[in-house]
């Protein structure tokens, strides 16, 4: 099982994951390094060369320094522009990952262009339902702070019935992948008003505290 180059590994850790203390706690260092260990599971799966998966998962939020909307185009040029990853990646390579991570955002319209680029998609969509809910709500209270606490619901809401739903956009690129059950057991409480409001009670209490 081929394992992430430790040199590479001491090139990200050191120059790139600090950036991502920069983005609060919901695309912050904590979701980066599950990206990462999700990428790398599903590196093994496939059977992908795990030195580019890694690298695309480390880069993928990077944009986040910039309008939300465009960051996965904003972290695309940060990757290909960055010429000290060419020490280990010739510059087809750098063009499939430059195109993976603009391909990772979940409400992209579009197949993405490479198993890369399925791969840091999947990884991204980490459906665990606690850490779905939590970054839902953590998102929230980052990004709109004046909103009252049912403000907050109203949009709490409002997020996961157009992403996560049965009728949602969010789409499963690799079959197989742990993320199946988890977005049936999100999609049962989604569909259950009650389960809902109780999940976003209960960490947006707990977020207030913290």
């Amino acid at each position: 099982m081929q394992q992430v180059s430790l040199e590479i590994m001491e090139f990200i850790e050191r120059n790139i994951l600090p950036k991502y203390n920069d983005f609060g706690k919901s695309h912050g260092l904590q979701h980066v390094m599950r990206v990462i260990d999700n990428s790398i599971q599903l590196a093994h799966q496939t059977g992908a060369d795990v030195n580019i998966a890694y690298v695309i998962a480390a880069y993928h939020d990077l944009g986040m320094s910039g309008p939300r909307a465009i960051h996965h185009i904003t972290s695309g040029k940060i990757l290909s522009s960055d010429n000290r990853l060419k020490k280990w990646f010739s510059d087809d390579q750098l063009r499939i990952m430059k195109e993976a991570v603009e391909d990772h955002r979940a409400s992209s319209s579009h197949v993405p262009r490479s198993l890369y680029g399925k791969i840091v998609a999947e990884a991204d969509r980490d459906l665990d339902p606690e850490t779905v809910f939590t970054r839902a709500v953590e998102f929230g209270l980052e990004n709109e702070p004046t909103k009252n606490k049912e403000e907050q619901w109203t949009r709490f809401q409002k997020h996961m019935n157009e992403k996560y739903s049965c009728n949602g956009y969010i789409h499963l690129w690799i079959p197989g992948s742990p993320n199946a059950n988890n977005l049936k057991t999100i999609q049962n409480i989604i569909s259950d008003d009650e389960l809902l409001r109780t999940e976003f009670e209960r960490i947006y209490d707990k977020e207030i505290v913290e």
